[in-house]
């Protein structure tokens, strides 16, 4: 009787598990505001609010706390972090360029770039969990406050979710002499130290987006989505003579998207890659090309200022899609 008592509880257990990972649920996606430059800050509150009235169980913040041509001060940190305190609900920062990448610009204040990333690993990841009011449990990519720490995995309702700081201006690869003293404070020494730690942190990115589809397999995970801020470079279908991916500003992302294609070939389920930097909401399923699709991978571009709105995502396991992305426009 006892056993008989034991097998029923686990298989009732087993049916609980099963069914709370089977739930719908919904999440947010934003970034690439506040922009001073745009004004964009007086429209903020309307969105917090948009976003803290929504049923979602979270939020990701997909980089750029402010634009690209103001300084890079201590105090953008600070105010970014009260920002994303004024959301109710769990929200998970994503690095950008406007904070480490680009701000050795003359602009910016000539700082340099590796000193602030070193600075926003500090500084924008104060504990292991999530920023937000309430916060969530998160697994970091190294130690705190060090290298890649900034690198975040965690798992929702059975939906595995990582964020990769892969940034704008080309993932931080300095394309030669040229580009290294453009608009730039920048000596060939820091050029140097540049591309040493582009190397080093994209091969750790290849590790951690690698990781996320392992442990989406031993979940199995009916989706996966993966975060960062940069705009990869897809080819587009409107400039037929022309692939766009293929252009030099965008091959820092080169080895990061092949190593992502041959994961998702061999991945059962969806692949959901959340990107920002371009600052118009787009979905499409960009790779391999215009003209040959990879069907289980979905690219969600997401707004950014001066459009201050948001993207709503349901996840309906059930669903051969998974994920449903609804534009959410925020009246100021």
């Amino acid at each position: 009787m006892a056993t008989r008592f034991l097998a029923g509880a686990l298989l009732a257990l087993s049916l609980t598990a099963t069914g709370a990972q089977a739930q719908t649920f919904s999440f947010g996606l934003w970034g690439d505001m506040p922009y001073q430059k745009a004004g964009d800050a007086p429209k903020i509150p309307a969105l917090l609010d948009s976003i803290n009235q929504s049923d979602i169980a979270f939020s990701i913040y997909d980089g750029d706390i402010k634009d690209g041509s103001s300084l890079c001060t201590d105090g953008i940190y600070a105010s970014a972090l009260t920002m994303f305190g004024q959301l109710k609900q769990p929200v998970v920062y994503v690095p950008g360029d406007n904070e480490w990448t680009d701000c050795h610009r003359k602009n910016n204040g000539g700082y340099d770039a590796l000193e602030r990333l070193a600075y926003l690993r500090k500084i924008m990841f104060p504990t292991a969990a999530s920023l937000g009011q309430r916060t969530m449990p998160l697994t970091h990519q190294g130690q705190a406050g060090d290298k890649f720490y900034e690198n975040v995995r965690f798992s929702h309702n059975g939906i595995v979710f990582a964020g990769l700081n892969i940034p704008g201006s080309n993932n931080n690869l300095v394309l030669g002499e040229k580009d290294c003293t453009h608009k730039s404070a920048r000596n060939a020494a820091q050029c140097d130290a540049a591309n040493a730690e582009y190397l080093e942190r994209d091969s750790a990115n290849v590790a951690w987006m690698q990781q996320a589809f392992q442990a989406a397999k031993a979940e199995q995970a009916p989706g996966l989505v993966l975060v960062f801020q940069a705009d990869p470079g897809f080819d587009l279908p409107e400039t037929e003579d022309q692939d766009e991916s293929q252009a030099p500003r965008y091959s820092g992302y080169r080895h990061f998207i092949s190593r992502l294609v041959q994961e998702t070939e061999q991945f059962p389920g969806q692949v959901l890659l959340v990107h920002g930097d371009t600052h118009f909401f787009k979905v499409d399923k960009p790779l391999y090309s215009p003209e040959k699709l990879l069907p289980n991978l979905t690219r969600l571009q997401t707004f950014g200022s001066p459009m201050i709105h948001w993207v709503r995502v349901t996840v309906t396991p059930k669903n051969p899609n998974v994920f449903t992305i609804e534009p959410v426009i925020v009246k100021p």
